[in-house]
């Protein structure tokens, strides 16, 4: 390598052909002649025919020296000039790359990867052999270990390959991995060492800079000045606030950070900035959610820093936590403050989302909290049921009531006696009691005790040896008020008095919100797998914290499996099935990072951004064809490829193209509905459509019948349709109609894939479509549809309630007759809350098309069979309700219109 002050070049021995420059200069002195254009006017013959003596041209100095230029640039480009070139290597041995690649090198991998290939570059240059040691455990398991002693060539393709991963390094391996490394060299001159750190600090950094320099010298590359490492620890759950706690490795200096909180889809919900103070390692940030985006929540980052740590992914143990209540009362409907239920629902539901309904009914869903209040008596099945829940890690509450306290079951923490006591009554108290300060081991220690808060009247526990260890909470008197049991992963608890007012004023205190709000905290979210069950991973984060399959080397975790379970066969990520997964993080088992500590001495230490070099070849190759391409414009102009009237008839043939172009787009063309000038049409006015099937036949009746309909509608409704719009889901955007009639043909050919992805988007974004399968017609296509419909997101279908809003958006009717009667009429099953709970897909066989369809003079085409012209009105108004249920949605449905539609049908 030659060194030229802050220029060398690479290449050195490329420069001798600088000294063929002159020989160029002699080459191109002479070109040939321009031609020369000469007009052949008769009239000037004689006196243009002059012979005149021509001698070569010759090459003008500039353009010359234009020439030279070029190649005295592609001289010096291939020569390999470096800006700022490193030093040469210490040592006349290896160059061995020490890598992090474990999670904190995530952050900025790129930079890390730029700097590798550049270190390579150089051993390169100075024909050293490379070895490369990653520090973190490899993905397959194996033991760290360092590379054999490779040419740069090949090193260069290892290097390609490292990726960041997941979990942390471990230096103290890496260590070890040094002690064969020095017998590979054979004796062939000193390593230099440089380790490309990620800031990170850990009790082996220091020991494994030593170790490093016992081989020659080193160097050590950190980065976390600039880009600092951040580690995001998992939040806590506070209503609808989320508390994360963000820990950095140097504390030295101020710096802002911004938490994002994202949905599983990527949007995001919520972002909040904090400020770090000089000192600092760790600040919270509250990220308050709305409720209705709570559940929708997957994911908290760190913004900006690409890493596994600074990612915390959430399951359901951060959501709302469903809750299911129970009572064994009836009372309350009409007198809600006499309800158990009332007062368990107020405290519950700003956190939580609460279920009501049979026991087995709510445990067929995923369930967090199971509040059963004075149940005494459950069935065999029920009490089967709600132990097997429980120990998969349910919690089940219980409060006592009449009839727990005559009919207690197994499903109970302690042993009760029959009866309770009352103030006033046999066992029994001469004031109220009060509550005693509640113990440590409880989950309610630290909560605040009202003094006004009193207990009439309670279930009383047998006395058992272990009673003390299982009650949470006492009365003044000793006796338990709350007491509990583990059973498998759950728990059962027991409060010992009512959950209304009836034996405790303690539902009416803010008392009774947070000790619900404790015990809800018990459970994992919802209730989990079994211990002994194995987790398969779903999705697993990369070293950048992204969200990818799992790879074939992640093998499945126990039920039970804490954070520390991380590593190689257990990337951090999501575990379990598609519908109930486990969030596995990192920042759950690494809580805490340090800085790098000092190295010892003799050992350098630089930035990454500081150490690079910058390669001048690109930029002299782009500058050298920027001047090819001057030279070839210049070229042509002394040829006479650029003068004026080549460039009127270059025009000229342009011109003529273009009208060529033009000619050929105004020829007539078939109709399409979807061309700019129809899009434009289509979305400033309503139209409705017709799916054209390929049969003129059909596709002329469907034309003609929604222009008939769309006359009805203009004359007795505010609807404004302007018409009839035919669509092919091949190439057409369906969206720009609120209804899509479709005739179903035995001619009409099946969807390809591109037109089923367009049909579905359109259904999942609110439209309608009518199938008019024509079975009561001759020639209907009651046999094309399933085959027409396949691979269609078509939901589960039910025939038309008969209180169904699309009996009465409009007309009041009973069937839905078109030009034949009779036949059902298909709509989805179930119409959730999307599009206004419209249902996607109306199915039916009457030919609707050929009752509405009416000719030029405004007279019907085809005959009613049987029912003659009241039929066709009564087609007539089923078109308009299905108009009006498209465009207006599930309006009608409410209770508002109930008296007058009773009115409307005598009752």
């Amino acid at each position: 390598m030659l060194g030229l002050g802050p220029i060398a070049f690479a290449a050195p021995w490329v420069l001798t052909a600088l000294a063929a420059l002159p020989v160029l200069w002699w080459l191109l002195r002479v070109t040939p002649p321009a031609p020369r254009a000469v007009q052949f006017p008769a009239i000037r013959l004689l006196r243009d025919l002059t012979a005149r003596e021509e001698t070569p041209a010759r090459t003008p100095w500039w353009l010359l020296l234009l020439r030279l230029i070029v190649a005295a640039l592609i001289i010096l480009a291939l020569a390999g000039p470096l800006l700022n070139p490193r030093a040469a290597l210490p040592g006349g041995g290896p160059l061995l790359l020490v890598v992090d690649n474990g999670w904190a090198s995530g952050r900025d991998w790129p930079t890390r990867k730029r700097t590798m290939d550049e270190m390579i570059a150089q051993a390169e240059r100075q024909q050293r052999p490379v070895i490369l040691l990653p520090t973190a455990p490899p993905a397959d398991g194996q033991p760290i270990h360092a590379s054999a002693v490779l040419p740069a060539a090949e090193a260069r393709r290892l290097a390609q390959a490292l990726a960041p991963l997941p979990w942390p390094t471990d230096r103290a391996a890496a260590l070890e991995a040094l002690k064969p490394v020095a017998a590979q060299t054979n004796g062939g001159g000193s390593i230099h060492a440089v380790w490309l750190s990620d800031g990170v600090g850990d009790g082996r950094a220091a020991a494994l800079a030593a170790g490093l320099q016992r081989l020659g010298s080193a160097d050590v590359l950190d980065d976390s000045a600039e880009r600092p490492p951040h580690l995001l620890l998992p939040p806590s759950s506070e209503g609808t606030v989320l508390t994360a706690r963000i820990v950095r490795a140097d504390p030295s200096r101020p710096e802002p950070v911004t938490v994002r909180l994202t949905a599983a889809d990527g949007r995001l919900l919520t972002r909040q900035t904090v400020a770090f103070e000089p000192g600092q390692k760790i600040r919270e940030v509250r990220l308050d959610v709305p409720t209705e985006l709570r559940n929708d929540a997957a994911a908290l980052r760190v913004e900006g820093d690409t890493t596994a740590g600074a990612t915390v992914l959430l399951d359901e143990r951060w959501r709302r936590r469903p809750v299911g209540l129970v009572s064994g009362r009836s009372e309350g409907e009409s007198q809600p403050l006499l309800s158990d239920l009332y007062y368990l629902e107020r405290a519950l539901s700003p956190y939580n989302e609460v279920r009501r309904g049979d026991t087995l009914d709510l445990l067929k869903r995923d369930l967090a909290v199971l509040i059963l209040s004075d149940i005494g008596a459950l069935t065999g099945s029920e009490v089967q049921d709600i132990e097997d829940w429980v120990k998969k890690g349910g919690v089940l509450l219980r409060f006592a009531g009449p009839r727990l306290a005559q009919h207690a079951d197994t499903l109970v923490p302690v042993r009760l006696r029959i009866g309770d006591r009352a103030l006033g009554g046999a066992l029994s108290w001469s004031e109220p009691a009060r509550l005693q300060p509640f113990p440590a081991k409880s989950p309610f220690e630290g909560l605040t005790i009202p003094a006004d808060v009193q207990v009439n009247r309670q279930v009383l526990a047998e006395p058992a040896l272990d009673l003390a260890d299982r009650t949470w909470a006492r009365l003044a008197d000793g006796t338990p008020l709350v007491t509990s049991q583990k059973r498998g992963d759950g728990w059962i608890v027991l409060v010992h008095t009512t959950a209304n007012p009836d034996w405790s004023n303690l539902p009416l205190s803010g008392l009774y919100v947070d000790m619900l709000r404790r015990l809800v905290a018990l459970s994992g979210g919802v209730t989990g797998t079994a211990a002994t069950t194995s987790l398969d991973p779903v999705e697993v984060l990369d070293g950048t914290g992204r969200l990818i399959p799992p790879p074939p080397t992640a093998f499945p975790i126990p039920g039970n499996a804490g954070a520390d379970v991380i590593g190689p066969r257990h990337p951090p990520g999501f575990y379990g099935t598609d519908d109930a997964r486990r969030a596995l993080n990192l920042s759950s088992a690494v809580t805490a990072i340090d800085p790098l500590p000092p190295m010892p001495a003799g050992v350098g230490r630089d930035g990454y951004g500081g150490r690079g070099e910058v390669p001048l070849k690109p930029s002299l190759l782009a500058a050298a064809l920027a001047l090819l391409s001057i030279d070839l414009l210049i070229a042509l102009a002394l040829r006479g490829l650029l003068r004026a009237p080549r460039l009127r008839r270059g025009a000229g043939g342009a011109a003529a193209g273009l009208l060529l172009a033009v000619a050929l787009a105004a020829a007539p063309q078939p109709v399409r509905a979807q061309d700019q000038d129809n899009a434009v049409k289509v979305t400033a006015e309503t139209y409705l459509a017709y799916v054209q099937t390929g049969d003129s036949g059909v596709d002329d009746t469907s034309r003609a019948g929604l222009e008939g309909l769309v006359s009805v509608l203009s004359l007795r409704t505010a609807v404004e349709a302007a018409g009839a719009v035919g669509v092919d889901p091949e190439r057409d955007e369906l969206a720009f109609y609120p209804l899509l009639y479709w005739p179903v043909s035995d001619r009409q050919r099946p969807l390809s894939d591109r037109a089923r992805q367009r049909v579905n988007e359109y259904m999942r974004s609110g439209g309608t479509i009518l199938f008019d399968t024509r079975d009561q017609a001759p020639g209907g296509g009651s046999g094309t549809l399933q085959r027409l419909v396949e691979g269609l997101d078509i939901p589960p279908l039910a025939p038309v309630p008969q209180d169904h809003v699309l009996r009465k958006s409009f007309y009041l009717l009973t069937d839905f007759p078109g030009r034949h009667a009779g036949g059902q009429l298909w709509i989805e099953a179930r119409e959730g809350p999307a599009n206004d709970g419209v249902s996607s897909v109306v199915i039916g066989g009457n030919d609707w098309a050929s009752a509405w369809a009416v000719g030029r003079n405004g007279q019907p085409i085809y005959a009613v069979i049987p029912g003659g012209e009241r039929q066709r009105e009564m087609a007539y108004r089923f078109g308009v309700n299905v108009v009006m249920y498209a465009l207006t949605g599930n309006y009608k449905a409410d209770q508002v219109h109930v008296p007058a539609i009773l009115e409307r049908f005598g009752q």
